[in-house]
C-alpha cells in the first residue's frame, strides 16, 4: 500500500496499515510524557531488560557533565543480547546471516552464536584478558568480529574496535591510547574482489605499540602472513583447545562499567576515545531501535554499515540482538561485482528493513533504476538513512526506486557521542525528504545562536541538546578536560550539549540538519551550508555526488569551490561546469553560485561515508592534507 503525498508541504504520509501495526501509535502524547517525566520514561524502558540487581539511583547528575545512569545496578549487555534468549524460542531463531564478498555464506542461531561467544570468552581469559582492560579489535566484516565484541563484553573487558580499513598509524595510535595488551585481527578480508592485508598492517602497528603481548588472528583469506612466536596465535587453533569448550558465566558488571571505547576523528588533533557503558547504552539504543524501526519478531534487519563504527556497534551488533532480531551482514562493497549486489541480497534473504548511508544511496543511484528493478524488493517494509543529511533527490530515488513508494524512510540524526538516535521520524509520522523530523522520546532539542538564544523559525543556528540521556558517552578516555571543552563548555551556564552541527527548524517543528558547523561557508556575510549547495548540485540530472567548500577570497570572505562526480555516460566539459553554476544560482540564489566547478572520479570520504572537506580544501590551496588514515580509499 503506497503512502500518500501532499505536494504543497512536500510531505509523505504513512499508510493506515503501517500506523495500525506500529509499535507506537501516537508520537506527540508519548513525547510530551517522556520529557515531562524523563526519569519515569527511562525507568519504564529499563525494566524491559534483565538486571542482576536493580539500580539504586536512575540519574546521578552530581558531577555534571559527567552524568551517571542506573547507578548501583548490576547489568551486562550480553545477559540481554544472548543469555536470556537461551531460555525461550528465540534460542533456535537465526541471529546472523552472513555473506562474504566471494559469495560464501554462514549462519548462526542465537544458540550457536552464544556457543561461539562463550568459547571465545574462555580463550580470551586463557590468554590473560582481564575485566576492565581494553582489548583492541582490527578485523574485516566477518562473524568473528561480532563474536569478539560480544566475548569481550561478556567477560567485562571493554573493546576498542578499529575499522579494518584504517592505516598502520591509525591502528598504532589507538592501541597506544587504549594501552591494549591484546589485539584481535584477521589475515585479511575481501574488498572489490581483492584480499586486504590486515595482519601485515597489524604487525607494523605492533612494532610501534610496545603494549601488545598477545595477537589472535582469524584465517579468512588464506594469504600468507608473518606470525611471531609467543605473541601470535591462530583463532581456529585456540578455539579447538579443550579450555574453549568449558562453561563461562557472564560477568556481572556495574551499570556504569565501560562496555567499549570508540575513537572518532575530528578535523584536527588526535582521535577521541569515547567511553560508553553497559546499562545506559543498552537501554537507550534498544528503545530507539524498537520504536524507530518498529521491530517485529519475523523481521530480517540489514544495517549496511560496518561493526567498526558506532552505527555498527549500536545497530548491527548489540541492539538487534537485545531485541531478538535476525541480522544480515555482508562483507564487501555494494557494487561488486555489479551494482545489483545489495538488491540481490535483499531478494535472496527476504530483508524487511534496510538502513544505510546517503553516500551509498547516491553511489548506487549513479547506475540508474534498472539494476534494482530486475529484483523483487517486495519484502522491504521500512528504509533508513544514517551518517549525514540526505539530499532530497537521493531521498526520493531511495523511496521510489528501492521502496516502491510504500516504505517510509527513517532519516536518523545521531553521533558516536550520543550512542543512538536523537532526532528521527517514527513510521507513523509524515515525512519530508531531507528532514530528520523530530526529537526522540526524552530529548529536548533546540537551535540557538552563539549566546544561547533560540533562533527564529527557519533560521540557522547551533544544534544543542538540553538534557542528559542514558546512551550518552561518559567521557573521553584519559582526557576528561577535552570532553568538557569539546561538548559542554560553550553552553556551560545552561548545561547544554553542543552537537557541533548547524540546523534549522521549520513551521511544522521538523528539524533540518545543515551540516557540521565547520562546514558552513560564509560568503559576503551570508552563511551557506555546504550540504545545501551540494543538494542543489545533486538535483541536476547530470550529477551523482558533490562536495562544496569555501576558499578564502579578499573581496567576499570566501568563494565556493565545488567538486562534482557525474552520472554514468555523462561527459565533463566547461559548458557543463557553467550550467551547474547556473543551476545552483537558480536553486538557491546568486550568493550560492560556485566560483569553481571541478569534475572528479571520487571524493575523499571517511570509512563511514562522510566527505572529508578539509582534504579538498587543503588540495585546492596546495597545502598538506594531514592525517588521511580515516579515508576510504
Amino acid at each position: 500500500m503506497e503512502q500518500s503525498f501532499n505536494p504543497s508541504k512536500n510531505m509523505y504520509f504513512p499508510s493506515k496499515e503501517i500506523i495500525k501495526k506500529a509499535n507506537v501509535n501516537d508520537y506527540e502524547s508519548l513525547y510530551a510524557k517522556s520529557v515531562k517525566d524523563r526519569e519515569g520514561f527511562w525507568a519504564a524502558e529499563a525494566r524491559k531488560l534483565d538486571w542482576y540487581k536493580k539500580w539504586e539511583k536512575l540519574l546521578d547528575d552530581s558531577q555534571k557533565p559527567f552524568y551517571r545512569w542506573f547507578t548501583g545496578g548490576k547489568f551486562n549487555i550480553i545477559h540481554n543480547a544472548l543469555d536470556r534468549h537461551q531460555k525461550n524460542a528465540t534460542r533456535n531463531k537465526l541471529a546472523i546471516i552472513w555473506e562474504g564478498e566471494p559469495g560464501d555464506v554462514r549462519t548462526f542461531s542465537y544458540h550457536a552464536l552464544n556457543r561461539e561467544v562463550t568459547r571465545f570468552s574462555n580463550v580470551l581469559k586463557a590468554m590473560g584478558a582481564r575485566k576492565g582492560e581494553v582489548v583492541t579489535i582490527y578485523m574485516p566484516q566477518i562473524p568473528e568480529l561480532v563474536v569478539a565484541m560480544l566475548a569481550c563484553a561478556k567477560i567485562g573487558a571493554p573493546h576498542s574496535v578499529v575499522y579494518g580499513g584504517f592505516s598502520v598509524e591509525a591502528l598504532a595510535e589507538r592501541i597506544e591510547d587504549a594501552r591494549s595488551r591484546i589485539l584481535l585481527t584477521a589475515d585479511g578480508g575481501f574488498r572489490r574482489g581483492k584480499p586486504t592485508q590486515l595482519k601485515k598492517i597489524a604487525n607494523e602497528a605492533m612494532q610501534r605499540s610496545a603494549t601488545i603481548e598477545v595477537c589472535i588472528t582469524v584465517k579468512r583469506t588464506g594469504e600468507e602472513c608473518y606470525m611471531e612466536n609467543d605473541r601470535d596465535f591462530w583463532y581456529h587453533d585456540l578455539m579447538g583447545m579443550p579450555i574453549a569448550n568449558s562453561g563461562c558465566c557472564t560477568e556481572q558488571t556495574d551499570a556504569e562499567d565501560p562496555l567499549f571505547i570508540l575513537y572518532t576523528s575530528g578535523t584536527t588533533g588526535k582521535p577521541k576515545g569515547l567511553v560508553h557503558t553497559h546499562a545506559g547504552y543498552a537501554v537507550y539504543t534498544s528503545t530507539t531501535y524498537n520504536y524507530v524501526f518498529d521491530i517485529k519478531p519475523e523481521d530480517r534487519w540489514w544495517c549496511a554499515a560496518d561493526p567498526g563504527w558506532i552505527t555498527g556497534h549500536s545497530y548491527i551488533v548489540y541492539t538487534p540482538l537485545i531485541n531478538g532480531a535476525t541480522v544480515m551482514m555482508y562483507e564487501g562493497a555494494p557494487n561488486h561485482p555489479y551494482p545489483n549486489r545489495w538488491w540481490q541480497i535483499i531478494e535472496k534473504y527476504g530483508i524487511n528493513i534496510l538502513y544505510t548511508s546517503p553516500t551509498a544511496i547516491r553511489g548506487l543511484m549513479r547506475f540508474g533504476a534498472s539494476w534494482a528493478d530486475r529484483h523483487n524488493l517486495s519484502s522491504l517494509r521500512l528504509l533508513g538513512s544514517v551518517g549525514e543529511p540526505i539530499n532530497p533527490e537521493a531521498w526520493k530515488w531511495y523511496y521510489e526506486v528501492i521502496g516502491k513508494s510504500r516504505c517510509p524512510i527513517m532519516d536518523t540524526w545521531w553521533q558516536t557521542e550520543t550512542g543512538g538516535f536523537m532526532i528521527t521520524p517514527l513510521p507513523i509520522m509524515p515525512l519530508k525528504p531531507g528532514s530528520a523530523a523530530k526529537p526522540f522520546f526524552g530529548n529536548e532539542v533546540a537551535i540557538v545562536d552563539e549566546q544561547g538564544v533560540e533562533v527564529k523559525q527557519g533560521e540557522e543556528g547551533n544544534l544543542i541538546i538540553k538534557n542528559p540521556w542514558p546512551g550518552m558517552a561518559r567521557t573521553i578516555l584519559g582526557d576528561p578536560h577535552r570532553f568538557v571543552e569539546k561538548y559542554w563548555e560553550k553552553y556551560s551556564k545552561q548545561g547544554w550539549y553542543l552537537a557541533g552541527d548547524s540546523a534549522r527548524i521549520d513551521e511544522d517543528g521538523y528539524y533540518w540538519i545543515i551540516g557540521r558547523i565547520d562546514d558552513v561557508i560564509k560568503v559576503s556575510g551570508y552563511r551557506l551550508g555546504s550540504a545545501e549547495i551540494e543538494s542543489a548540485l545533486v538535483s541536476h540530472p547530470a550529477v551523482s555526488e558533490a562536495a562544496a567548500i569555501g576558499l578564502p577570497d579578499e573581496l567576499r570572505g570566501n568563494i565556493i569551490h565545488a567538486t562534482v562526480i557525474l552520472r554514468q555516460n555523462i561527459t565533463a566539459s566547461p559548458a557543463l561546469a557553467e550550467e551547474l553554476k547556473m543551476h545552483v544560482e537558480k536553486e538557491i540564489g546568486p550568493i550560492a553560485r560556485p566560483a569553481f566547478v571541478e569534475f572528479a572520479e571520487s571524493l575523499p570520504k571517511t570509512r563511514s561515508g562522510k566527505i572529508m572537506r578539509r582534504v579538498l580544501k587543503a588540495r585546492a590551496l596546495g597545502q598538506e592534507t594531514g592525517d588521511l588514515s580515516t579515508l576510504e580509499e
